[in-house]
């Protein structure tokens, strides 16, 4: 008995990762790329446009070339769902990527990380927009604007006038200054929140977020259309060159067993101090794994207690009636010297 117990915990546990692994498999839609030379298969999923072409044996891309009125996008060739899962969910999505701006003369845009909606003809993207973007008819997007002319980075939202704008001289930061930074844009659809961080090349992630907003994305697409994402360069009268030498995106979706409703972001006070937390999905994973662990193992164990003491009290040879019985107590008379 206590050996099938055992061998059944230990299906339970199996299935229980295999579901894990399986939902996590299908939720997510990522990719990585270190570098884009023909050996990293880059071109498979993503696709350049513009003047956007891989330099230097591919340890960078050039969205920008070094002449007037230049831009270049490299767009995920794969569109992704707003909502996955049964029920459905709004996905969160994260982003980190390495890059420089450079300029010898003039002011160009600089770079945008821009999200828009599947079905939108790439191949009419404006180059004499900002960023090289489309601005304004019914083009909808969400984007993180990196803006060299002000030494910025801005979130937009369907145009291009910013809806929270820091400048980074406030971190002792230089877009147009060649040096190579790394960004870090995540969004957490529970509270529907977008945060951006920034630091230079080889520096550790920033703890707190150089900017956040909260921006509900099915008002943007209330249609539960799919969506892409890009990097984005433009120059206009500048020889901005862009460069991008590293770039990753992943999605997650939130387990089943969490609450489905969004936090209410006009209950969130607007200050750094109520930084919402991001968790990693194989954080949660793992708090999952070990706490069923651990229920396995004193359900375990209280099945090899009881069946100890079962095992105890049935090899017990039975009490005869004779040993319940009370014998009466007999007080023997005192003796005479006693009494005297």
């Amino acid at each position: 008995m206590a050996a099938y117990s055992t061998s059944r915990y230990f299906t339970i546990l199996y299935f229980f990762t295999f579901c894990v692994k399986s939902l996590t498999a299908g939720s997510n839609s990522s990719f990585c790329f270190n570098n884009f030379g023909q050996t990293s298969g880059f071109d498979s999923v993503l696709a350049l446009y513009g003047d956007a072409k891989a330099v230097n044996g591919g340890l960078s891309v050039q969205l920008t070339a070094p002449v007037d009125s230049s831009a270049g996008r490299v767009i995920y060739k794969n569109p992704i769902k707003f909502y996955g899962g049964i029920p459905e969910k709004l996905v969160s999505f994260s982003t980190y990527f390495s890059f420089s701006i450079s300029s010898d003369s003039g002011n160009g845009d600089g770079l945008a990380f821009v999200v828009f909606s599947d079905g939108f003809p790439v191949d009419l993207f404006d180059d004499n927009g900002s960023f090289g973007l489309s601005n304004g008819g019914n083009f909808k997007f969400l984007s993180v604007e990196f803006d060299m002319n002000g030494n910025h980075v801005g979130i937009d939202s369907s145009n291009f006038v910013s809806l929270k704008v820091r400048n980074l001289s406030s971190v002792n930061l230089g877009l147009n200054s060649g040096n190579r930074l790394q960004a870090w844009i995540d969004y957490e659809s529970m509270s529907r929140r977008l945060e951006v961080r920034l630091s230079k090349f080889g520096e550790n992630r920033p703890i707190d977020p150089f900017l956040f907003e909260h921006i509900d994305l099915p008002k943007i697409w209330p249609e539960k259309e799919g969506f892409c994402v890009g990097l984005s360069s433009s120059n206009r009268n500048s020889s901005q060159l862009c460069n991008v030498y590293s770039w990753s995106f992943k999605t997650r979706r939130a387990p089943d067993w969490m609450h489905s409703e969004p936090l209410d972001p006009n209950l969130l006070k607007q200050g750094e101090e109520n930084e919402v937390n991001i968790h990693k999905r194989s954080d949660c994973v793992m708090r999952v794994l070990s706490a069923l662990i651990l229920g396995i193992g004193l359900g375990a164990l209280g099945s090899f207690i009881g069946m100890f003491v079962w095992t105890v009290f049935a090899k017990r040879q039975p009490i005869s009636p004779e040993e319940y019985a009370v014998k009466p107590v007999v007080h023997e008379k005192a003796s005479a010297n006693e009494k005297q």
